[in-house]
C-alpha cells in the first residue's frame, strides 16, 4: 500500500513561521511537522510515500530526497497551481493503482492508521474517512454516520444551534483508486466540499471510522503551540 501525504499548504495563519517555509515544515521538536507522519506512516509498515507539492516544493524535496536516507521510497507530485485536496491527489492518479491512504502533512496525530485500513478492507469501502471526536467541533467539518459507520451527512464548521455530532475529519482517509475518475485532472477539487458528497449522493459505500488516540490540525498558532506541548 502506498501513503499521498498532502503538502502544498502555505500556511498563512501560521506566519511568522511560515514566511520562509512552507506549513508542514513548521519544526515542531526539533524535526519538521512532516516528518513525524512520514514516521507514523512507517510505523505501520508503509514506506511508499507519494507527497503532493506546490507552495515552496523545493524545500521539502531538498530535505527528504528520494526517501532512502529515511527508509521509505518518496515520489513527489508537484502543482503548478493550487488544485484543492482531491485535485492534488489526482494529479498524482499515474502512481496509484491499488487501495491508498491519504493523509495531511501538517497534522500531529498518532491514530492507528492500520486499523483504519483493516476497517476499510472489512466494510468493503470505497471510501473511508478518519473521524475524530473534539469537545468544540465548530471550526471543523463535522461528518455524521449511523450506527453501521455508514456516512450520513456532511456539516462544513456548523454553528452551535446547527452541530448534531461531536466527530470530525480529520483529513485522513482510506481510497480506492477508481474514486480519482470521479473529476476531471487539473481543475481545483476538494475532497470534503466536491468528491465525498457527490459520492454521498450516488449512494457510494463510503463509511467512517471514529478514532482514539491523539490529533491535532496544526492550523493556527495557537494549536501549534498546544501540539507542541502534548508532545513534550
Amino acid at each position: 500500500m502506498k501513503a499521498v501525504v498532502m503538502a502544498g499548504g502555505a500556511g498563512t495563519r501560521l506566519r511568522p513561521l511560515t514566511i520562509n517555509r512552507p506549513k508542514p515544515m513548521v519544526p515542531m521538536v526539533n524535526k519538521p511537522v512532516i516528518a513525524h507522519i512520514l514516521e507514523l506512516i512507517k510505523r505501520h509498515g508503509i514506506t511508499d510515500v507519494v507527497i503532493t507539492l506546490q507552495y515552496m516544493a523545493e524545500s521539502i524535496q531538498d530535505y527528504f530526497g528520494d526517501g532512502q536516507s529515511h527508509g521509505m521510497n518518496i515520489q513527489y507530485s508537484i502543482e503548478q497551481t493550487p488544485l484543492g485536496t482531491a485535485g492534488s491527489v489526482k494529479q498524482a492518479q499515474p502512481l496509484l493503482d491499488d487501495t491508498f491512504i491519504v493523509i495531511s502533512g501538517d497534522a500531529v496525530t498518532d491514530i492507528d492508521l492500520s486499523a483504519v485500513i483493516e476497517y476499510h478492507r472489512s466494510r468493503q469501502a470505497l471510501a473511508t474517512l478518519t473521524l475524530y471526536r473534539v469537545s468544540n467541533p465548530l471550526e471543523y467539518g463535522v461528518v455524521i454516520i449511523d450506527e453501521n459507520g455508514r456516512v450520513q451527512r456532511f456539516q462544513e464548521k456548523p454553528s452551535w444551534g446547527e452541530v448534531i455530532s461531536d466527530t470530525v475529519n480529520t483529513g485522513i482517509y482510506v481510497l480506492e483508486p477508481q474514486v480519482l475518475d470521479y473529476f476531471e485532472p487539473e481543475i481545483s477539487y476538494d475532497f470534503s466540499k466536491n468528491l465525498f458528497p457527490m459520492m454521498l449522493e450516488k449512494g457510494d459505500p463510503m463509511f467512517g471510522y471514529v478514532a482514539d488516540g491523539y490529533w491535532c490540525d496544526v492550523g493556527n498558532l495557537a494549536e501549534y503551540i498546544r501540539a507542541t506541548g502534548d508532545i513534550l
